[in-house]
Parts: C-alpha cells; structure tokens; sequence
C-alpha cells in the first residue's frame, strides 16, 4: 500500500480546506455532499452524537449559524492508497472554556453513493 501518494493528499486536503469552510458558514448543501448517505455514518460532536446520515442532515438543517467560528492547528492529513485517508487536528473555540478539542476524521473513497 502506497501512503501520501501526492495527488491524494492533495485532493483530500482541499477537500479537508472544503469541510472546515462549510462548518464555520453553515453550508448545508455541502456538507451534506461530504458525508456518505448511509444510516452507519457518525458525527460526534460537541453536545450531541448523530447516529445516520438523516440525524446528521436533520442537524445541520436545524443549527444556527452563529458561534460556529474555530481555528484548527497541526492538522496531520494521512492517506492510504487512493481510497483512504485519516485526518486529525486541535481545534480551538472562543466560546470554550477548555477552547481546545482534538478531532479525527476518516474518510473513504466510494464507488458509488447509496440513494
């Protein structure tokens, strides 16, 4: 297994760059298109855990675009073959009083994406 191929870094990357922009506006319609439309797809958070695509949806629809600002530091991105990557990152809050958390995301490549 191939790890870092550069064009998957490169890809996975902006589209890490992509996520983290959608979450601080609120961009629904893309954040929709980032996760898989599966009832296994998780979503920790916060103050809540999301168990499916549609609680997820259902969510995002629902939050309020305020507060939703954080800047990520010593973001590691990691890809396995051409399907695979892991990212982590620290993630810091104003409105936190811990104003840090660590986040990790995994992410794979589908063929197809399930109706």
């Amino acid at each position: 297994m191939e790890v870092d191929l550069p064009d998957v870094l490169a890809e996975v990357t902006a589209q890490f760059a992509r996520y983290e922009k959608a979450l601080v506006s609120n961009d629904v319609a893309v954040l929709g298109e980032l996760f898989r439309n599966d009832g296994r797809t998780l979503r920790y958070g916060i103050g809540e855990n999301l168990y499916g695509y549609e609680a997820i949806s259902s969510f995002r629809a629902g939050r309020s675009p305020v507060g939703l600002n954080r800047k990520t530091d010593k973001t590691v991105i990691t890809t396995y073959g051409r399907d695979t990557a892991v990212a982590s990152t620290l993630l810091f809050y104003s409105f936190s009083v811990r104003r840090r958390r660590a986040k990790q995301e995994s992410t794979t490549r589908f063929a197809t994406v399930p109706e």
